[in-house]
């Protein structure tokens, strides 16, 4: 069962390109804004510490690794991190990213996180500089 938990809107900067590492072709992405907008969970951004560190296979298949720190709109601090995939063979933005966020929060009005496994479901925008991903708690 999928519950919807918030809708989730980075925006990012443009990123750095370290290619032919051991692990393919790095691609760096710091985050500019990112806002969690929904019934359940609404925070921004806290900070400037918030990046995606993806890999890039020779098949153009990302590998996505992004951590970010949160301020709940009642003053919470959350912190995310998760791994997913996007297929960039066709082009940036013509396939969805998929993602398994985690959460960890010590402020006892959000340890329900700490206890959920959430699932998303997004896309990038066609500049590359927007990603938007509807998140669901896995039930």
């Amino acid at each position: 069962e999928l519950i919807p938990l918030t809708t989730a809107t980075a925006t990012l900067s443009a990123p750095f390109l370290l290619a032919d590492t051991p692990a393919g072709t790095r691609v760096i992405a710091e985050v500019i804004d990112f806002e969690l907008a929904g019934e359940r969970l609404t925070a921004r951004m806290k900070g400037t510490a918030a990046a995606d560190w993806m890999t890039l296979s020779t098949s153009m298949i990302g590998t996505l690794d992004v951590r970010a720190l949160f301020e709940t709109h009642d003053g919470a601090l959350v912190y995310t991190w998760y791994h997913g995939r996007l297929d960039l063979s066709g082009g940036i933005g013509a396939s969805p990213a998929y993602a398994a966020p985690l959460y960890e929060s010590g402020d006892e009005r959000y340890a329900w996180l700490n206890k959920i496994q959430a699932v998303a479901k997004g896309a990038l925008s066609e500049d590359g500089m927007k990603l938007v991903y509807e998140i669901y708690e896995v039930r």
